[in-house]
């Protein structure tokens, strides 16, 4: 293995068809769902740069390739794109800045007060 991200890593979709096709078909038909064309209310390229931001904020970097590509595909800018990327990068930043407070609120249980 030379690098961790491979489009090709796909192929591997074949153990899932193997053993676990059922929730593999369910799976499918779910994401099918949530990214469909027409009959959700918040528009495509609204749900793709959501899908966007959570892959950026969790760091899934097959989530970044599609869904920035599917993104763009739905009308998306690259300005649109570089603030996704900020509002992921804000929300990753605030979530350090408020569970780092529960590091003052749990020292208290080895004897520090504030």
């Amino acid at each position: 293995m030379t690098e961790y991200f491979d489009r090709n890593d796909r192929d591997y979709t074949k153990v899932y068809k193997e053993h676990t096709p059922d929730i593999l078909k369910k799976f499918g038909e779910f994401d099918a769902a949530v990214f469909a064309q027409e009959g959700r209310e918040i528009p495509l390229k609204y749900r793709e740069l959501i899908a966007l931001a959570v892959g950026i904020t969790t760091q899934c970097v097959y989530c970044i390739d599609a869904h920035s590509q599917n993104a763009v595909k739905a009308g998306a800018s690259e300005a649109e794109l570089a603030e996704v990327a900020w509002v992921a990068t804000a929300i990753r930043a605030g979530g350090g800045y408020a569970h780092g407070r529960l590091a003052f609120k749990l020292a208290g249980d080895a004897g520090h007060t504030h």
